[in-house]
């Protein structure tokens, strides 16, 4: 995160969160997270930007959060296309890195360059993104 920070990139996570249409924790426990991992970063010099989170699921226990097919939900690109709306951003400003396919999917969707993380050195890949993305027109 921080080697993205220092690049003058936003660092946005967009995640699907079923646990919480199933029951399993609350949408305050998603935010206490998301908020932990801030000041964990924070630590480190570095920061995430912005979260957003669906916790919709087709399957839901709890039938606020039951959707047949969310568009926040990936693959659909409804988070991402709200992030790029929020930061003022065009898809071509932005990448999206994922450790799934739905995660890929909901880039195309959106109009935005997916980069599959398939576990190792996570640092790696973002210098290999770093080193073929142009820097973002909407840096800090």
């Amino acid at each position: 995160m921080r080697r993205l920070n220092q690049a003058g990139w936003r660092v946005i996570v967009v995640t699907n969160q079923a646990g919480v249409a199933r029951g399993l924790y609350d949408e305050a426990a998603v935010e206490r997270f998301h908020a932990a991992m801030n000041t964990a970063l924070a630590a480190e010099g570095a920061r995430i930007d912005a979260f957003y989170y669906c916790p919709f699921h087709p399957e839901a226990n709890i039938e606020a959060y039951r959707h047949p097919n969310h568009p926040d939900r990936k693959p659909n690109p409804g988070m991402v296309l709200r992030a790029l709306s929020d930061f003022g951003a065009a898809s071509g400003e932005a990448v999206l890195v994922g450790d799934r396919d739905s995660d890929l999917r909901a880039a195309k969707a959106a109009g935005v360059r997916g980069y599959l993380y398939a576990g190792g050195d996570l640092d790696r890949l973002v210098r290999d993104i770093l080193s073929r993305e142009a820097q973002p027109a909407t840096a800090p």
